[in-house]
């Protein structure tokens, strides 16, 4: 299934081909001239709470009148570009983790199962969530800053009507904190559009001339994404008027995946269409379908899209396969699931996704990362072992740093007939501080999150495992408590080999100045961080862990820790204009969100 496949192939995948009814079963009726927008003030922040009554169109004519007007809309903003061009103006935004979700249901409410799938993806993003459902004629919206549980309490979720929705969560990132950069992001025309999006696109500027003078609402590239696809869109539209709406939908996708370029996957809810799913050419960022039997106890099929296959069980989901690279896919109102490979496409995965992003228990393009993290450790070990014979490591424990870094520590352990043992203690209330939103918050965060047993470290030679180091600001904190609780010698390992490149694809890792490995090697960074020795795993040898458990699998997005990126558009100017729009830097009244 992740083989390249060639562009342009419609086929349906699940169910019958019958001709699916248009989304509504309301007479047509006049559109809002604007979603109606409830603000409920807390402090500085205003969530962000939306109704929308679409117009249903149901003939030839009123696909024309559309297109007419959209013609004419485009029109009227290229006059406005030539008297306002956008060039020189960069909208880049820093790359961002986000989790996504949409989930199609027959009948019933779907908004508590958005929660449930959101709360199994909160790892993902811990600094704003949002969910939009729709009931066949309105779409009812929900987002604002914090934890998936903050926000919504039984009445939001009461109030999100409808059997088809979409969720979103994403971690701190730069600009305000108002909870209109949250996603999804709407446009009302044409037909009405939902997107939430996960990754980074590395060619907004270059997006945002095509626009012309369409005027966008934040500075994130994911709403730039879902302007160029509703003129795509629009565009299908008005060339081919009467033309399928599925059609339109797959020939829409098709033109944006050849303009957009980076990491992108995404879900869009597009009335009159279904809910439409796309992936980039490269298959950076994953995206994975479920599959269950109605929850009415028929026959019929029900899907789930989200980030990582780990959302799917609460809810019963099974899982069906990744969605492809270059590929789109589209879940009819009547549950069919239909799929066009777009453009030809070569799976590439970021390789991080595996050590840091995603959850142990997550199939993420036929690797399990739970595996990946076992065999990590197991070829980390064999270079921990030559180390003990030429320096003299002497090692009486191994201590993972909780969480991610357990599987590979306890491999490590196990290799080396040594004791493991947990011996820091992780408090579950304070969020991760790799994805905290400034360097000083990050660095009171540790000593909230970790407390070292002295019955594990004192008088005891311990080798610390972490699944990497980047900053180093929690490293170096944790190396000086396990001295606190008694170690008489603190060796560490780190599954990763050392970041020293920025990753532009999703992750907020905006400068090189920031990694504690930046221009030093394995001893500097070992005395930076004030341990007695340092170890980082092999970049081959984490290349060749992925490949040996998917052959299909012939690169992986490593740049991160080469410099090699994947999309083959990324050059220092472009790496500058990032790192000076890094994290923080204008986020008043930042907080370490709780976890």
């Amino acid at each position: 299934a992740l083989a390249p496949v060639g562009t342009n192939a419609m086929q349906t995948i699940v169910g019958s081909s019958t001709v699916r009814p248009l989304v509504g079963t309301a007479p047509a009726r006049r559109a809002n001239v604007a979603p109606a927008r409830v603000g409920a003030p807390r402090g500085d922040r205003v969530a962000v709470v939306r109704s929308a009554t679409l117009r249903v169109a149901r003939t030839a004519d009123d696909l024309r009148a559309g297109g007419s007007m959209t013609a004419s809309a485009r029109s009227m903003r290229s006059r406005v570009a030539e008297v306002i061009p956008t060039t020189g103006r960069s909208r880049r935004n820093v790359a961002r983790m986000c989790g996504i979700v949409g989930i199609f249901r027959h009948e019933g409410q779907v908004s508590a199962e958005l929660y449930e799938g959101l709360l199994m993806l909160q790892h993902r993003g811990q600094d704003s969530a949002g969910m939009v459902t729709f009931d066949g004629t309105r779409f009812q919206e929900r987002k604002d800053n914090g934890l998936v549980a903050n926000i919504f309490d039984k009445q939001a979720i009461d109030s999100l009507k409808g059997s088809v929705g979409i969720g979103h969560v994403r971690y701190p990132t730069a600009g305000g904190l108002s909870a209109t950069e949250a996603q999804p992001f709407f446009v009302n025309s044409p037909l009405g559009i939902y997107l939430i999006h996960n990754g980074n696109l590395t060619n907004v500027d270059e997006l945002l001339q095509g626009l012309g003078g369409r005027m966008m609402k934040t500075n994130s590239d994911s709403e730039v994404l879902l302007n160029v696809f509703a003129e795509d869109i629009a565009q299908s539209i008005t060339s081919n008027p009467g033309s399928d709406m599925e059609k339109v939908a797959f020939d829409a996708a098709t033109k944006t995946m050849k303009k957009v370029r980076g990491a992108y996957s995404v879900i869009t809810m597009i009335n009159q269409v279904g809910l439409f799913a796309f992936r980039d050419k490269n298959g950076i960022r994953p995206l994975v379908i479920g599959q269950r039997k109605a929850v009415d106890g028929s026959d019929r099929d029900e899907f789930c899209v989200a980030s990582e296959d780990s959302a799917f069980g609460p809810l019963g989901f099974s899982r069906v396969r990744d969605v492809n690279p270059g590929e789109a896919i589209l879940i009819t109102p009547d549950g069919r699931l239909e799929s066009r490979q777009c453009v030809n496409g070569k799976i590439s995965p970021c390789i991080f996704e595996y050590i840091y992003l995603a959850r142990p228990d997550s199939m993420l393009n036929g690797i399990s990362v739970y595996e990946f993290q076992l065999e990590l450790g197991r070829r980390l070990a064999k270079r921990i072992k030559d180390r003990r014979e030429d320096e003299d490591w002497e090692i009486d424990v191994v201590v993972p740093v909780p969480d991610g870094s357990r599987p590979s520590a306890i491999e490590i352990a196990q290799c080396l007939d040594l004791p493991y043992r947990e011996g820091l203690v992780k408090n579950r209330y304070v969020g991760r501080t790799f994805i905290m939103p400034d360097q000083r918050t990050r660095e009171l965060s540790v000593r909230r999150k970790l407390n070292a047993m002295r019955s594990v470290f004192n008088g005891k030679k311990v080798l610390l495992v972490d699944d990497s180091i980047v900053r180093g600001t929690t490293m170096s904190q944790i190396v000086q408590m396990c001295r606190a609780a008694g170690a008489t010698k603190v060796y560490l390992a780190s599954a990763a080999p050392p970041v020293k490149h920025p990753n532009v694809y999703g992750v907020d890792m905006p400068s090189r100045e920031e990694f504690v490995a930046h221009n030093r090697d394995e001893e500097g960074v070992c005395d930076l961080l004030g341990a007695d020795g340092l170890i980082y795993q092999n970049v081959e040898d984490m290349l060749q862990a992925g490949r040996g458990m998917n052959p299909q699998i012939e690169r992986f997005d490593a740049s991160c820790f080469d410099g090699d990126y994947v999309s083959g558009d990324v050059n220092d100017a472009y790496l500058e204009a990032l790192s000076g729009a890094g994290r923080g830097k204008g986020r008043k009244g930042a907080t370490a969100p709780a976890r």
